[in-house]
């Protein structure tokens, strides 16, 4: 009866031992790799780093660095449990099986939030690119279908079509397969990351050192809130975690996804940031929701910018893609466990594919992502998953304490100092991030419990019979 009962860990290995009827392992290390950078490299880097640079000047590339430490010592966490545990439902999992069933239902519960509304959120994003895409072109919506109500002061906007079209169309896709969502990602990625590296190459040259003085206009506490804003930039490596069962080797091949598309994202936003900043003095992104593209119309290179504009619409696709999956995977887990109604771990018997939750999920976001402004969206995300990496790194010092023995192939090095770093940086983070945002976060989590206590706990599969 027991609040804090945890899952068996051997028990939940064996449970997903066979292919027969459950979800087919057909991902591969570079699969996984691809699949966290896709799901990294998005927004951040094409829409945060303007905003992050009003924060934090030309010191933004420090700000990027202390989010990535925060995540890189969390991935380590992460890595860790992947090898040990390779089982779908990502940090709910974990959760489950190491600090007890009702903190694995809050950290599923916000999980189900923070993949569903960053996918959302994206998708607004999405939209704006596209609609300046075929602008271009001479080619304009409706604006009554353009945004979400409210979204633009002084027009009458009504529903966000492209938002709600993209995310239904990635729907589509996930339900049908995982397979082909991992060659659509791949093709994809290698696009958006050769655009990132075409604007390293050919905006390096038009860098003036002198745009990057003062370096830290705003201090260190700039520096600090840029870094909780630009979190958000490396939110989707966890979701590597969520495609456990669909990987061939998890055991070697997780901790491979998991530090390698965070290291190689890290890189790349360190080097644009800075020369972003090198080209356009940053009190010019003010206002600015393409601050990568203007950094190379402001140089002078309008071609290269039109690509940027395309690798953003490709690179908020692949952050769509990876959110939404990694959500329905963790749902799936849920309802596997009993803690949600079972239709929603029912597996598609063509398509190997929890098809029902992907299509509700599907449904659900891709309403909010049509009528709630992105400004409303972006509340929850940063703080959830925060927390979640704040939780899977207490886990993995308490899975040692209750677990010697258990066989890891990939050991999070520096235990407990690593752990304890990961959570001394997210819990800074958090702290930095507006008091709204708390408001928020405690009134999702009290749904949450109203939900456990009035439905999940009693038809859990730990219950007693």
């Amino acid at each position: 009866m027991s609040l804090f009962r945890t899952k068996n860990i051997d028990a939940l290995i064996a449970s997903t031992a066979s292919d027969t009827g459950g979800l087919k392992r057909v991902l591969g290390p570079v699969d996984l790799v691809l699949m966290g950078i896709g799901a990294i490299i998005g927004t951040g880097i094409f829409v945060l780093t303007g905003t992050g640079a009003l924060t934090a000047g030309p010191a933004l590339t420090l700000s990027f660095v202390i989010a990535a430490m925060a995540c890189g010592f969390a991935a380590l966490c992460y890595a860790e449990f992947a090898s040990a545990i390779p089982v779908s439902g990502s940090v709910y999992t974990y959760s489950y099986a190491t600090l007890g069933e009702i903190v694995a239902w809050m950290i599923g519960w916000d999980l189900m939030l923070e993949y569903g509304l960053a996918a959302s959120a994206v998708s607004v994003g999405w939209s704006g690119y596209f609609q300046s895409l075929i602008g271009g072109f001479g080619l304009h919506l409706p604006t009554v279908l353009t945004a979400a109500p409210g979204a633009i002061p002084g027009q009458t906007t009504l529903f966000n079509l492209p938002a709600f079209v993209i995310m239904l169309a990635i729907t589509a896709l996930l339900s049908i397969g995982v397979q082909g969502f991992a060659k659509l990602n791949n093709l994809m990625v290698a696009i958006k990351v050769g655009i990132v590296l075409l604007f390293i190459v050919v905006g390096a040259g038009y860098v003036k050192p002198a745009n990057w003085a003062p370096f830290m206009p705003f201090g260190f506490s700039g520096v600090f809130s840029a870094a909780a804003l630009v979190f958000f930039a490396f939110i989707g490596f966890d979701a590597v975690t969520s495609a456990a069962e669909e990987v061939k080797n998890p055991k070697r091949d997780l901790p491979i996804g998991i530090i390698g598309s965070l290291a190689v994202c890290t890189v790349l936003y360190v080097i644009v940031s800075a020369i972003m900043t090198g080209i356009v003095p940053y009190p010019k992104f003010a206002g600015v929701d393409h601050p990568v593209s203007l950094a190379l119309q402001y140089a002078g290179q309008n071609w290269v910018a039109g690509f940027i504009d395309l690798g953003a619409i490709l690179g908020m696709t692949t952050v769509i893609l990876v959110m939404a999956f990694g959500q329905s995977r963790v749902i799936f887990a849920m309802s596997r466990d009993g803690l949600l109604p079972p239709v929603l771990s029912k597996i598609h018997p063509r398509f190997s594919t929890p098809f029902v939750t992907t299509w509700l999920i599907g449904a659900v976001f891709s309403l909010f992502a049509a009528l709630v402004p992105l400004n409303v969206l972006a509340e929850l995300i940063n703080i959830g998953t925060l927390a979640a990496f704040t939780l899977i790194s207490i886990a993995v010092l308490v899975l040692r304490k209750t677990k010697p023995d258990l066989h890891r192939a990939f050991r999070c090095p520096g235990v407990p100092f690593v752990p304890l770093l990961a959570v001394g940086f997210c819990v800074f983070l958090m702290l930095n991030l507006q008091s709204i945002t708390w408001m928020a976060f405690g009134i999702w989590l009290s749904i949450g419990f109203i939900v456990y206590f009035g439905y999940a706990r009693r038809r859990s599969l730990l219950h007693p019979r």
